[in-house]
């Protein structure tokens, strides 16, 4: 199953956050951990990490915080995921740098790495700004249920 971190999750909620923030207002990283429920020390961390990958810029002083360094329309989610997680990995040889036993005999390698670039081109066409402007469901997705047959 492909799943984000924790952190990858928290980051896109402080990215989301940010993008509704009106511009040019920073905000701390104590209002969004607060905002959130998540811990102040973990959220500072996601929010650095986000700071040195450049996809925030913070700023110092008693009306410190951080603003999003470009529009949420050129941020995209695959930004934010691969700036905490580094590389999306499918499976354990998604580079080419790969120790595996099986690299040179592998079947699936290559239909994987496809599957890992539209995992990445998927991610990347969804912008900040249009997870920004959704509304929260409160409905949760029903999953199909299973036919029996007898």
């Amino acid at each position: 199953m492909l799943r984000l971190s924790k952190k990858a999750d928290y980051a896109l909620m402080a990215m989301k956050h940010l993008a509704q923030t009106q511009t040019g207002t920073s905000t701390s990283a104590r209002e969004i951990a607060e905002s959130y429920d998540i811990p102040i020390e973990l959220m500072a961390k996601v929010l650095q990490k986000l700071v040195r990958k450049g996809l925030l810029v913070s700023t110092q002083g008693t009306r410190g915080g951080y603003l999003l360094k470009e529009r949420p329309a050129s941020i995209s989610v695959a930004d934010v995921i691969q700036a905490i997680d580094g590389p999306l990995m499918v499976t354990a040889c998604s580079t080419e740098n790969s120790d595996c036993d099986q690299y040179d005999k592998c079947n699936i390698r290559d239909p994987l790495w496809r599957i890992r670039t539209r995992i990445l081109d998927t991610l990347g066409m969804v912008s900040l700004a249009e997870i920004a402007t959704e509304t929260q469901d409160i409905t949760p997705v029903q999953q199909p249920s299973a036919v029996m047959r007898v």
